[in-house]
């Protein structure tokens, strides 16, 4: 059974700072606008970060969609963000590795059928990441155990028309 990067900070003692992310396109629960989304121009939303904490040294995100139907599918994973309290719609990030779509890029929304929940998991980490950028989402999570000092989540649903 694979430990979570936050059950690796609760055993070694560390305290994760809990996050809140938001959006000024959506709240949480809320349906993401089609622009966000590959029935729109397929562009990241942006995010809002409180309760940055102190120590941070960059920010890693992770966007899925635990209703996809054979596996959680990874819309975006990127690291090495620098600290923020906001990223701006339609970001360019250096380092990001490649999601379920084969891509090293934001990959909106695009459900084969019904609501899908869309997860952007936004991590706090004490240190930069040496990562490739064929990287997989196993594989940020792997380099990430025990640098996690905060966490934080949106999500949104979508549903094609």
């Amino acid at each position: 059974m694979k430990i979570s990067t936050f059950d690796t900070r609760r055993k070694t003692g560390l305290d994760i700072v809990p996050m809140h992310i938001t959006s000024p396109e959506f709240t949480y629960n809320d349906y993401i606008p089609a622009r966000f989304t590959c029935d729109g121009i397929n562009i990241s939303p942006p995010l809002d970060i409180d309760h940055l904490p102190t120590g941070t040294k960059c920010l890693a995100i992770i966007v899925d969609d635990p209703d996809a139907p054979i596996r959680p599918w990874v819309h975006w994973v990127a690291w090495n963000i620098p600290a923020s309290q906001h990223l701006k719609e339609d970001c360019l990030l250096k380092e990001q590795g490649i999601n379920d779509f084969r891509e090293h890029k934001y990959g909106g929304p695009c459900p084969p059928y019904g609501t899908h929940r869309y997860y952007f998991k936004v991590y706090a980490l004490d240190r930069r990441l040496d990562l490739p950028v064929q990287s997989s989402r196993n594989e940020l999570e792997k380099a990430m155990e025990g640098r996690v000092i905060g966490f934080g989540e949106l999500m949104g649903r979508y549903r094609r028309r």
